[in-house]
């Protein structure tokens, strides 16, 4: 499958991107099925051939979320950007046996009660006793 995404090129602190089409799988400083265009983060300029991209898009190739939200957010498709899924940070191993060592508390719940009959029955059941003996 072939997707669309940045190649980096340049110097160190000094990134460039390709905007180029590659198999999905290859390594990322594979060559390219076909190079679209550039993108310079320093001065947030992106140049890409819009024609191509369509051509790319429109037979099923993926662009990869930075292209897509670079893309958007140039005009050259629409819809809205997606968003990044990051990864949480692990944790250290302190933390693991901090988050482990700690007792884990239920709330208690409250014990059902059972129903007590109501005092006005109780009393009319004793009076009838009560006029008989007397």
């Amino acid at each position: 499958m072939l997707s669309i995404r940045l190649q980096r090129i340049g110097k160190k602190h000094q990134p460039g991107y390709r905007v180029v089409v590659a198999e999905d799988r290859s390594k990322l400083g594979g060559p390219p099925v076909e190079d679209l265009g550039s993108y310079n983060p320093q001065s947030k300029t992106a140049t890409v051939k819009k024609d191509r991209l369509d051509y790319w898009l429109g037979i099923g190739a993926k662009a990869s979320v930075t292209t897509h939200n670079l893309f958007v957010k140039n005009g050259l498709i629409s819809g809205p950007k997606v968003a990044v899924k990051m990864n949480k940070p692990k944790q250290t191993e302190a933390e693991a046996a901090a988050a482990s060592a700690a007792p884990v508390t239920a709330t208690p719940q409250p014990e059902p009660t059972a129903v007590a009959e109501p005092q006005a029955e109780k009393k009319a059941e004793e009076s009838p006793k009560s006029e008989g003996q007397s």
